[in-house]
Order: C-alpha cells, then sequence, then structure tokens
C-alpha cells in the first residue's frame, strides 16, 4: 500500500504530463494556423492561376 501512495504521490509532484499537455496544444495552435494560412494561400494561388489563364485566352 505504501508502493501504491509514494507512485500516487510521484504523478502528482511530476510536472511532466501537464509538459506534454502544453506542447500538444501549442502543436495544435501550430497545425491550426498552417491549415488555415495554406488555405488562404491556395486560394489566393489559384484566383492568380485562373487570371493568367483567362488572360491567355
Amino acid at each position: 500500500m505504501q508502493s501504491m501512495i509514494s507512485k500516487c504521490r510521484h504523478f502528482l509532484v511530476s510536472e511532466d504530463g501537464p509538459t506534454a499537455v502544453e506542447y500538444a496544444v501549442m502543436l495544435a495552435l501550430i497545425l491550426v494556423a498552417c491549415i488555415t494560412i495554406i488555405t488562404t494561400l491556395g486560394t489566393s494561388v489559384s484566383s492568380t492561376f485562373s487570371t493568367v489563364n483567362n488572360s491567355m485566352s
């Protein structure tokens, strides 16, 4: 029983868990930002190619 209490105490004191969660949240925010930028850039590039294609016709 003492071993179980010791493991629980170590888990609650350890900061590895919250650090991993913080990194996961940061990664999620970076992914959302990248996806938003790529989508916006893709729309802009598509519009530019359409304009060039129409001017060549």
